[in-house]
């Protein structure tokens, strides 16, 4: 009966179609992925589907002419008539994530001639994802080839049907006749009118204040300030969601409530795709955060919410934390996905809290615990970005001295001059041997309010020497706290000096402990999260409203784009929101983005560049003879060599595919979409910073490629070196704590005689408590990891991304040169004369290590900013 029905719906479309007439055919092949490969509960909208088929209702195709206009339709591209896919019902959807291939069958009209474009109309239940559609044998122009990557919702969600272009690049003078009014459309769609809140079907970039991370109808304990649209508060902006004020204040966005976070509206194409699984992440943290904390309080032994020895923290790796049986691991069994629980809380049967084991502990269980390991971390750890070099002694300090009094260092020649092998202070400048990881200006002018929540902590500044086997020895580090009489006074210092033994080794320690908690929060919020998350995502938004998919940036810089706006969103759903895992794990707590956005206030683009960073830290000089332009006071750098090497490759690349389509500076300066795009970045994306006199004109093609090359070093590289070398280095907690809940104690306390009798447990009594710990952890090995579907520099996910034979040759060309790049780093990891790329962890530095493998590797470039 079925078979019968088949037949007969089959003839309805041919006689339809036109069909039987003897006309010419052309067929084609359209590979998608159906709903229901993904949502296994949407099991109704399949079969709805499937009856829609069967009464005729389903997926039609038009082509659209790049040759022929519809004088009836504005010159348009004339429109072939409707095709339909065939074999819906017949092609078994297997049950895993898979793709599968239908047949389109198109009547050939003449006066089409060369397809540059088709329109889809899905008349079905729900959505599908359309990867590619290919035409063989065009009469005259043979087998064209059609790239979407997109996910194609039923018709009646649409006021234009969905249209895709040809795998062919235009700059738009080049585009056909036919298809401009198509182009033109399509953006106009995806700007949207900045009207009304958006639904998932809505393709719409634009752009919003970060105005949703507080909930001030909470109470005032959780409104946050509007970051962005101010000078006193300036921000990137955040893709628009555009849902309703919160009733206590017009300025603030409402928040969608926690167990909605995956239906934060990005652009349905900026989701992730299955195989990455939006809801393992989002509900990962969301259990880890929100179900785990309560319970994980009755877990501590004798000592509660503390650790009292290196050997417990070492414990939670080994060993494990015992679960209490009962409704507890039912209730995580029933919250977090089967996938996330054997990768965050593998209980292999015995109720254990277990986590890797960090690279940092694997094998030497108190490497870590010496200067060298400290100072190497700052050239081959995971914030390798902020060391600079000392050129005037003692250090100052930028604060205004009229709010903040006199800020300048304290530290005195006496303290340091006898460690400096032999040199004075001004030779150890003159010679640019003395080197600076300075807290104090970024933190100072919150420290006050930060000390007022359950944090103490302290500014810092801490002095190193290069010494002659390339590695740093600290020779002092500073603490600092505002004058308690009032700012203008100025700030109040003391000075520590490394130490080895008794209680003058175990304040060293802690004194270390103090300058790791800074940079970890500097890490995190300005690093990692201001840095790349932030700053790319008006990218990201720019590119999609101003450049069309056929330009050719577009295609250049997309794929650098993949998943940011989705992990963004989902950041400000849970980590960065008032109250969220950052202000609960990280010490400046609700003052976090506050003080990122003081920080924004000195962002440079030409500045992210990083030969520029590095020259403007003073750790390279331009230097002609030097490989890259640059030589390196620091020659044993893993960072900045490395990165100099795959700079350089994304600089070749984008060289070469811009002289390809730019062949003069005149042709940058009359593409319009070109030039739209860089005016919107600057003025609306990073609209605080419109008037700055550092931004590219966009009037030159060697414009063009620093703007390029700096937006895909930052979204791939940058992005990697501060963010997949988390757990491996922070997983173990002492090692890179997040939070001091205490001040270097004092002669004559109970702290100094714990100090004195107990170094470990007053160590861990300083530093992030146990369950801050377990829930950092917990994030940071979440976001260290790669999905399986993971796209990595050099690399594309689909092969025919561009039509055009010179850019998938220079193409090629660096991937093959990052290989090289991988088997340099291989090399000089196993050279015994670098002895910053392994250190006394003995852990290689990888994290510019341009491929990797699935899961915790602590190596690999992805594209993107996709975790």
């Amino acid at each position: 009966m079925l078979g019968h029905i088949v037949d007969k719906v089959k003839a309805a479309a041919a006689s339809k179609n036109g069909g039987g007439d003897g006309g010419k055919k052309v067929s084609g092949t359209v590979v998608l992925m159906k709903k229901n490969v993904l949502d296994f509960n949407d099991f109704n909208a399949s079969i709805v589907d499937r009856f829609h088929e069967l009464v005729g209702r389903r997926v039609s195709l038009q082509l659209i002419s790049a040759e022929n206009g519809d004088h009836a339709n504005g010159l348009k591209g004339k429109l072939g008539k409707a095709a339909y896919l065939e074999d819906w019902i017949t092609t078994i959807t297997p049950l895993t994530a898979g793709e599968s291939a239908f047949k389109v069958t198109f009547d050939w009209d003449e006066e089409i001639g060369e397809p540059g474009a088709f329109l889809i109309v899905n008349e079905h239940h729900s959505e599908f994802y359309l990867r590619t559609v290919t035409l063989e044998d065009i009469p005259g122009h043979g087998r064209i080839h059609f790239v979407c990557n997109s996910w194609v919702y039923p018709s009646k969600h649409y006021k234009k049907d969905r249209i895709f272009f040809a795998n062919k690049t235009y700059l738009p003078h080049e585009m056909p006749e036919p298809l401009r009014k198509y182009r033109d459309e399509e953006m106009l769609v995806l700007r949207g009118d900045g009207n009304g809140e958006l639904q998932e079907w809505d393709r719409v970039y634009d752009y919003a204040y970060y105005n949703d991370l507080g909930n001030p109808d909470k109470g005032s304990k959780y409104a946050r300030h509007v970051l962005g649209g101010s000078a006193e508060y300036p921000y990137p902006r955040r893709g628009r969601t555009g849902r309703p004020p919160t009733k206590s204040d017009p300025n603030s966005e409402s928040r969608l409530p926690l167990p909605m976070s995956l239906n934060i509206y990005v652009p349905r194409d900026e989701r992730f795709g299955h195989l990455k699984m939006s809801d393992f992440l989002a509900y990962a943290l969301k259990s880890i955060a929100q179900f785990i904390r309560p319970e994980l309080e009755a877990l501590c032994d004798s000592t509660p919410n503390e650790f009292d020895s290196f050997k417990d923290v070492i414990e939670i790796y080994e060993g494990g934390i015992k679960l209490p049986e009962g409704p507890l691991l039912d209730d995580i069994m029933k919250n977090i996905p089967l996938e996330m629980l054997k990768e965050v809380l593998p209980t292999e049967g015995e109720g254990l809290f277990r986590f890797p084991m960090p690279q940092v502990i694997q094998e030497d269980k108190s490497a870590w615990r010496t200067d060298e390991e400290f100072a190497r971390e700052m050239l081959a750890g995971i914030n390798p970005v902020v060391i600079r070099l000392l050129e005037e002694f003692p250090p100052a300090s930028k604060l205004d001295p009229k709010l903040y009094g006199n800020q300048n260092s304290s530290i005195s020649k006496e303290q340091i001059e006898n460690d400096l092998d032999g040199l004075s202070i001004d030779e150890a400048i003159n010679k640019k041997k003395l080197f600076i990881l300075d807290h104090h200006d970024a933190l100072m002018p919150y420290l006050r309010r930060i000390n007022s929540t359950s944090t103490k902590t302290y500014a810092s500044r801490t002095v190193l020497l290069l010494k002659n086997d390339g590695t740093l020895k600290p020779l002092v580090i500073e603490l600092s706290l505002p004058h308690p009489e009032g700012d203008q006074f100025g700030a109040i210092s003391k000075i520590y000096t490394p130490a080895e033994q008794g209680v003058e080794g175990s304040i060293w320690q802690l004194a270390k402990a103090y300058v790791a908690i800074n940079d970890s929060g500097y890490h995190q919020l300005i690093s990692h999260w201001l840095n790349t998350h932030a700053a790319i995502e008006p990218f990201v938004i720019a590119t999609n409203r101003q450049l069309s998919a056929v330009h050719p940036i577009y295609k250049l810089l997309h794929p650098h784009f993949r998943d940011t706006m989705n992990i963004n969103a989902f950041a400000r759903q849970i980590l960065i929101n008032a109250g969220g895992v950052l202000e609960t794990t990280v010490f400046p707590a609700k003052y976090a983005m506050e003080m990122s956005s003081a920080i924004y206030k000195n962002w440079i683009f030409p500045d992210q560049a990083l030969p520029q960073d590095l020259k403007k830290r003073g750790v390279a000089v331009d230097d002609p003879k030097s490989k890259h332009g640059l030589r390196l006071l620091i020659k044993d750098y893993p960072y900045a060599v490395d990165g100099l090497e795959i700079w350089s490759a994304i600089e070749n690349w984008v060289r070469d595919y811009c002289s390809f389509y730019y062949k003069s500076n005149e042709m940058v300066q009359q593409d319009p979409e070109l030039q739209s795009w860089w005016k919107e970045l600057k003025e609306e994306g990073h609209g605080d910073k419109k008037n700055e006199p550092w931004w590219p004109k966009m009037q030159t093609r060697e414009e063009l490629i620093e703007t390029c090359t700096i937006i895909i070093w930052v979204a791939s590289a940058l992005h990697a070196a501060v963010n997949f070398g988390q757990y491996p280095y922070a997983g173990y907690l002492p090692n890179r704590p997040t939070i001091s809940r205490r001040f270097m104690p004092e002669k004559g306390t109970p702290e100094y005689h714990e100090l004195e009798t107990n170094p470990e447990k007053a160590f861990l009594k300083t530093i992030t408590a146990q369950l801050q710990t377990l829930l950092g952890i917990s994030l940071i090995e979440i976001l260290s990891r790669h999905s399986s579907d993971e796209v990595y520099l050099g690399q594309r996910d689909t092969p025919e991304w561009t039509s055009d034979a010179v850019p998938l040759s220079a193409f090629e060309k660096f991937g093959n040169r990052l290989s090289e790049i991988e088997e340099k780093i291989i090399e000089m990891n196993n050279d015994k004369q670098w002895k910053n790329r392994v250190g006394p962890v003995k852990v290689p530095y990888t994290l510019l290590f341009p491929t990797s493998e699935g899961g915790l590797t602590g190596k690999g470039i992805p594209n993107s900013v996709s975790i």
